[in-house]
């Protein structure tokens, strides 16, 4: 089972997560209280063992300005969260997670999306993301989506990740609120959440990461 912390602001968090097993690490560049500078996720990468991959989050960006972030942070994956049509993600040379708020007015665009990984997330709240709310996941069985292109967010915590998991059975899961304390990521809250999925989850990989 892929395990992502995602919205990682300083080393102590990030490095938490790598002892803890997180395959992926998400820097938010677009907007919002997470959102961290490119400089900086650039040294707190360079910490980072080469087990663990880079996420870099946008937010309706150019691909010029997201390709020239991607190669200073040396980032593996490009998460596009905002409305980037498929031109967008066919231009970079990166693999490309897609969020898709599960909603139904949204989801139309789903199919045929060219991407590694679709995340499904809650809809959207004042932030794309990062909202700590969850969604009705037996929605998820209506997608027809490949199970294991299925990264799940929105509102995951310790506490309700083991359901989420059996219910929807993804490739991974991706969580920011859930493993933080008033607003700052709580170290033990992102040991324990991995923890958690680790004991849970089904027989994913890194290299399942690696080879996708």
């Amino acid at each position: 089972m892929i395990v992502k912390i995602c919205g990682i602001k300083n080393k102590e968090a990030a490095s938490t997560a790598a002892k803890a097993g997180a395959d992926l690490i998400g820097f938010v560049f677009a907007g919002g209280k997470r959102q961290i500078t490119p400089e900086d996720a650039a040294e707190i990468a360079e910490t980072l063992p080469s087990s663990v991959q880079k996420v870099g989050v946008f937010v309706n960006e150019t691909p010029e300005k997201m390709q020239e972030i991607a190669e200073l942070v040396g980032l593996d994956f490009i998460q596009l969260h905002g409305d980037e049509p498929h031109e967008v993600a066919e231009s970079l040379p990166y693999k490309i997670i897609k969020a898709f708020p599960v909603h139904p007015e949204r989801l139309k665009d789903i199919q045929g999306y060219p991407c590694d990984y679709y995340l499904l997330d809650s809809p959207f709240g004042k932030n794309r993301g990062g909202n700590g709310t969850t969604f009705d996941w037996n929605l998820t069985e209506k997608l027809s989506l490949d199970p294991s292109k299925i990264l799940l967010a929105g509102g995951l915590s310790q506490e309700n990740v083991t359901e989420a998991i059996k219910l929807v059975m993804p490739a991974g899961v991706d969580v920011s609120s859930g493993v933080e304390t008033n607003g700052v990521k709580d170290l033990t809250k992102i040991k324990r959440f991995t923890e958690t999925v680790r004991s849970t989850g089904k027989d994913e990989t890194i290299d399942n990461i690696y080879n996708a």
